[in-house]
């Protein structure tokens, strides 16, 4: 009896070290399924896009494919299956939220209020939010766009910002709210609204993609810096720090800076188009200093 009784405290003080070493969280969902669930984008050059073949790529992509890599290393789950999910800017965080999808593969702004509900990586990109309008638009301020129709996404941040802008300087625009970015640039270019403001990025994916590039432009006025993370789960940090120790892994090595050239500096699918956008200042600073910081 004796003796049982000592092998029954063995077995049950090495059984608890291995249970608090179990995943728990969004591992333990994707160990259970045997599957990664990304949300994808449709339209969110480069970062996240359909190319000619309808598959999703992009910067976001990628960054997405190297932390599934390290999620098959970390539960030994090589033959780890990964499923794709379409999102759009307003279904993203109620996916998360619902266990739909791991985590967002596309371009997110980090804020406070966000952050409330769902939790984000390191920054992997920080941005301006700008207005394109027409070449020859007498357009070079917000304040120049009083009383006009301007086109905005639903559930992007450009909304609130504009109103606080309006606020501020004391004008008001005629809001034309459509579901996706393709769709708010489209209201541009057809005439339906006079500015579409969006992050300075995303414009210049959607004007070198559009069939006359040289008839748009982005004015310099911005309303807001913006740091981009990928949108996962909060309250989960086991999953955030696996995610983030992929990203800095990355920043550190040169592996991010080269897949930024790839799909910045580069001629990108399906058109080949360059969108000659250089690292911006602000991520390079992200980069040597990761962080995971809102606005």
């Amino acid at each position: 009896m004796k003796g049982l009784l000592y092998s029954l405290m063995f077995l049950t003080a090495v059984a608890a070290p291995a249970q608090a070493q179990s995943p728990s969280g969004t591992l333990a969902k994707i160990r259970d399924a045997g599957e990664i669930r990304l949300g994808h984008r449709d339209v969110s050059v480069p970062f996240s896009y359909l190319d000619s073949n309808q598959k999703p790529v992009g910067f976001a992509m990628d960054l997405c494919a190297l932390i599934v890599d390290s999620v098959k290393v970390e539960l030994k789950l090589p033959a780890l299956q990964t499923k794709l999910q379409p999102i759009q800017l307003s279904t993203q965080i109620p996916l998360i939220e619902n266990g739909t999808i791991d985590i967002v593969c596309g371009p997110a702004t980090n804020t406070l209020e966000r952050q409330k509900v769902v939790a984000f990586s390191d920054t992997i990109f920080v941005s301006s939010i700008r207005a394109v309008v027409r070449k020859d638009a007498p357009v070079r301020t917000f304040e120049d766009l009083k009383d006009r129709p301007v086109a905005l996404t639903t559930g992007s941040t450009s909304i609130i910002l504009l109103l606080a802008r309006g606020q501020e300087k004391n004008f008001a625009v005629k809001q034309v709210l459509s579901p996706d970015h393709a769709a708010s640039f489209l209201a541009l270019t057809t005439g339906r609204s006079d500015a579409f403001v969006m992050d300075d990025i995303l414009l210049a994916g959607l004007i070198a993609n559009s069939q006359t590039p040289d008839n748009w432009r982005i004015i310099d006025d911005s309303l807001r810096t913006e740091p981009y993370g990928l949108i996962i789960r909060k309250g989960d940090p086991e999953f955030k720090a696996l995610v983030d120790k992929t990203l800095v892994a990355m920043m550190k090595n040169g592996q991010f800076a080269e897949l930024y050239a790839k799909w910045f500096t580069k001629p990108i699918p399906p058109r080949n188009v360059n969108l000659n956008f250089p690292m911006p200042a602000p991520l390079k600073e992200a980069v040597a200093n990761p962080n995971d910081k809102g606005v």
